[in-house]
């Protein structure tokens, strides 16, 4: 560290003082020749290689900065587009576990027991099986060209009475209750002898 200091200072020294040098006053260039005679030949011959050696030292790290500088503005540039990368991996995968999250619950209301919907209509020209997979409340399944819809999925029958009466006050006169048995549509006389008893 301290040759380090020495080196800079001397190169200070050596730049300046030829600055300085070249715009001396005559008394001024005597004086700093009388300084130059009085140093010995070897001693003067000496800081005139140091400072020439010394230049090509700075010339040659101010090129290893330069380099540096660039490597570190490439790696930036790469950080930022792994950083973007991992944002659109994180989007992808939350997208994906919502995706699987409705689907497994979806497959868990309606693969095990005795579960109530609601059908609120039978169409044949009106294909509403794209919005299915948006929520697992409403479900849309084809029974021989007749597109049937559901909502809601209760394990408990008066529970989706109350539903199917919530839904007429809205409107949708001709909602009725379907029962599902282990993710099969089954006749309602099938599952209420059960529930009325």
């Amino acid at each position: 560290m301290k040759n380090l200091v020495l080196i800079i200072c001397l190169m200070f020294c050596a730049t300046f003082g030829q600055q300085a040098y070249a715009q001396l006053s005559k008394k001024e260039k005597k004086e700093w020749k009388k300084r130059q005679k009085s140093l010995p030949v070897d001693e003067f011959k000496r800081i005139v290689e140091e400072s020439s050696s010394l230049k090509g030292k700075v010339s040659s790290l101010e090129g290893q900065v330069s380099s540096l500088q660039s490597r570190v503005g490439d790696k930036d540039a790469e950080i930022n587009r792994l950083k973007s990368d991992l944002a659109s991996a994180r989007e992808e995968a939350a997208s994906n576990n919502v995706a699987s999250a409705n689907q497994e619950i979806k497959e868990t209301r309606s693969a095990k027991g005795v579960v109530f919907k609601v059908q609120i209509g039978a169409y044949k020209n009106i294909d509403l099986k794209k919005y299915d997979d948006a929520d697992s409340d409403f479900s849309a399944e084809d029974a021989g060209g007749v597109q049937k819809y559901t909502l809601g999925s209760f394990a408990d029958y008066w529970e989706a009475d109350t539903f199917k009466k919530y839904i007429r006050e809205m409107g949708v006169k001709d909602a009725w209750i379907v029962p599902y048995k282990d993710g099969v549509r089954v006749p309602i006389k099938d599952v209420l002898e059960g529930i009325v008893n």
